[in-house]
């Protein structure tokens, strides 16, 4: 049974509108929660996003049967809170059972005893979908337009830039990356083992410790830098030997699951099946990187990058060179953003083997569908190819794409002009946007697989609107305030000057 939120308050709670947030507070929790606040107190726009998170639940699953879930204004918390706060789910286990204002923006009572299991937290917070999240961030930043005051029919001047977000590896190496698929394996046939009758594994510790350490032995041993001959071929010569060892034992581990996979063929056992087919990606992995070390080390070939693996758990994982200083490469994806002249986050696009050239006229078209008022749009050199310059001028009214290379004396007119040269200027407010996501949880993606990134993206994406808005909420508040305090010193002075 789930539902938006409870409608009868218990002894001890405190209704939602009713929460005193400190408008003095320099903390991020505070902003949000008055950004959540904002959006509770609004029916419209909150009826809007519960009934969004209702599609959350399968359709096969009943709301008003079966045992209590969380609810989904819960769910809509946990989720900001875990990324405005860049929180790891232990930390927002103990926000949502001991912080004080999170439990009351919960709807908990501060004599409830009950407590949020841990998992409970992790698995209705993962019941955000990419999709979901995209359709709750186009609702929030139409609303923060008119938190401010923004009339709806003002244009709209964006700005997009990329940036990237590592995944959350370990630096990758053949031999590393191979031990990795070992090590699966060994694990997950020692853990079949025991209910099924499986042979062979009853050393499987001994086997993963002797495998550890001809990783360990082949991961210390280096290319000679000496100038003598002789010495870099005895070096050649053992680092060869080390690696055969090494590739040797790899492939009799490999041969003996495959043995033990056709022996389990056919079972009905579904949690079986489940293992058996890990065991195959993990034996892929493992066959894929013994080829390309015997190609790299025994015959001294190139891999082409093509062929590169960069993790065999998050498998979407790119080599990224952003040409940046002190930055020579990165482990992750790029993200797209695109963003209004008021800072709202109005649309992203997670780049998988695309670059910004690729990709700019697909976010102005993505954005223009949510947003009909952007007129005009700033990007940096990245963004420029001519079909961009044509392309987007056929739907937008003003292109602020710089030019790459040398300029001709109609694009120095254009370039150089007073609009284009302002467009610019203002262009760097994204890259502060951009700041606030690194900030507030993506500095890395700790979440699992591509499906897991986008969703851990749009939700940094939601939370961040929400903490924009709650910020302007709370400048309001503080300028009250503020005010009111004025008027109190005001009058109090005068009441001294009359006595």
């Amino acid at each position: 049974m789930r539902c938006c939120i409870k409608e009868q308050l218990e002894f001890g709670e405190v209704e939602v509108r009713e929460i005193k947030l400190n408008p003095r507070s320099r903390d991020e929790i505070p902003k949000t929660l008055f950004g959540l606040q904002e959006i509770y107190k609004n029916i419209e726009i909150r009826n809007k996003v519960f009934s969004i998170l209702k599609e959350m639940i399968p359709s096969n699953i009943s709301l008003t049967n079966g045992r209590e879930g969380m609810s989904f204004w819960n769910i809509l918390v946990l989720g900001c809170i875990r990324l405005i706060c860049n929180a790891d789910y232990d930390k927002l286990h103990e926000y949502a059972n001991d912080h004080r204002k999170i439990m009351q923006m919960l709807g908990r009572s501060v004599f409830e005893i009950k407590d949020y299991p841990l998992q409970t937290i992790k698995d209705n917070v993962r019941l955000f979908t990419p999709e979901i999240l995209n359709r709750i961030n186009t609702l929030l930043a139409e609303f923060g337009r008119e938190v401010m005051g923004i009339p709806v029919s003002e244009a709209i001047h964006a700005r997009c830039d990329s940036f990237h977000i590592p995944t959350d590896i370990h630096f990758p190496t053949d031999i590393s990356l191979l031990f990795d698929a070992l090590r699966k394996i060994i694990i997950l046939l020692l853990n079949l083992s025991g209910d099924f009758d499986i042979s062979g594994w009853r050393q499987g510790k001994h086997l993963l410790k002797k495998l550890k350490k001809l990783y360990r032995k082949s991961q210390k041993i280096k290319h000679s830098t000496s100038k003598d001959a002789k010495k870099k071929k005895t070096q050649r010569k053992l680092l060869r030997e080390i690696y055969k060892l090494y590739l040797d034992l790899a492939s009799s581990l490999i041969d003996r699951a495959q043995n033990n996979l056709k022996d389990l063929d056919g079972s009905d056992d579904p949690s079986l099946s489940a293992s058996v087919l890990q065991i195959e990606k993990f034996i892929n992995h493992a066959e894929r990187q013994i080829d390309q070390i015997t190609r790299r080390i025994l015959k001294d070939e190139k891999i082409p990058h093509p062929e590169k693996v960069f993790s065999i758990f998050e498998e979407h994982t790119e080599w990224l060179c952003k040409g940046k200083a002190g930055v020579s490469q990165v482990l992750g994806l790029n993200v797209c953003i695109i963003t209004d002249q008021y800072g709202f986050v109005l649309d992203h696009k997670v780049m998988q083997n695309e670059t910004d050239s690729a990709i700019a006229v697909e976010i102005v078209k993505n954005a223009q569908a949510k947003f009909p008022n952007i007129k005009s749009c700033s990007f940096d050199k990245g963004f420029h190819s001519p079909i961009n310059q044509k392309e987007l001028a056929k739907i937008l009214e003003n292109v602020y794409l710089p030019k790459k290379g040398k300029l001709s004396e109609v694009r120095k007119a254009i370039e150089y002009s007073e609009d284009f040269r302002y467009a610019c200027k203002k262009h760097s407010s994204v890259e502060a946007s951009i700041a606030c996501l690194v900030n507030h949880g993506l500095d890395i993606c700790p979440d699992h697989g591509i499906i897991g990134f986008k969703r851990y993206v749009g939700l940094a994406i939601v939370a961040r609107n929400i903490h924009h808005i709650g910020c302007i909420i709370q400048q309001k508040k503080l300028r009250e305030l503020q005010k009111s305090e004025r008027k109190r010193r005001k009058l109090l002075h005068q009441n001294k000057k009359a006595a």
